[in-house]
């Protein structure tokens, strides 16, 4: 198992961690990694598009002219979709874009995503944040004393960290995510993942299994 020292928000050190090898240490799956992320974009589609089909259109409820005699072709309304302002076919619908995607999948997934980051020593542990008050000014030296100004960063929070949310969500480059929201694309979709001891996963009954159960 990798150890890996635990940093204050100051910079300084403040001992060791041990990460969870089941976690951290897994071969990083690229093709199932993929499969999950598109099922999450999918997913996260409004779907809300819509078009008018013939019998949704106003008017048209007249023959236009009669049947025969006319030399023209026959015609039941105006609103067929050849006509112009008739109704639209096989438009789209308003319709959910979700996938499917098995639990294991999804857990196998951000496993290898945080072992991905992990083996290229992109994972931070921090012992704990404290902001006497929501801070933008304190959240920037923060991230300087941990050499992460520039760095697009995801910082894993509890309920509780209120002030750490205000303080980062002014910052462009650094998302916060709650523990138990934790997710493949997020965290391939940062520079660095990082962590207080107290939102660390450090077995099976963490983060990585509560996202999957939900």
């Amino acid at each position: 198992m990798a150890e890996l020292q635990v940093r204050t928000q100051s910079g300084g050190l403040a001992g060791s961690v041990t990460l969870a090898e089941s976690i951290f240490g897994v071969q990083p799956n690229v093709p199932v990694m993929h499969q999950v992320v598109t099922a999450q974009v999918a997913a996260a589609r409004a779907g809300t598009q819509s078009t008018l089909t013939r019998s949704e259109v106003r008017g048209g409820g007249k023959k236009p002219w009669r049947q025969k005699g006319t030399g023209r072709a026959r015609q039941g309304s105006t609103r067929a979709p050849h006509w112009a302002g008739g109704g639209v076919a096989l438009g789209p619908k308003p319709r959910s874009y979700a996938q499917k995607t098995p639990k294991k999948m999804i857990a196998l997934a951000l496993k290898s995503a945080l072992s991905d980051r992990a083996n290229e020593g992109k994972v931070l542990v921090v012992d704990q944040w404290s902001f006497a008050k929501p801070s933008t000014k304190a959240a920037k030296a923060a991230l300087a004393s941990l050499s992460l100004t520039n760095e697009r960063a995801l910082i894993v929070i509890t309920r509780d960290d209120e002030d750490v949310f205000k303080s980062f969500r002014n910052l462009p480059e650094v998302q916060c995510i709650l523990a138990g929201e934790l997710n493949t694309y997020d965290v391939l979709n940062n520079d660095w993942v990082v962590f207080t001891q107290a939102t660390l996963p450090t077995g099976e009954a963490t983060a990585v299994e509560t996202e999957v159960s939900e």
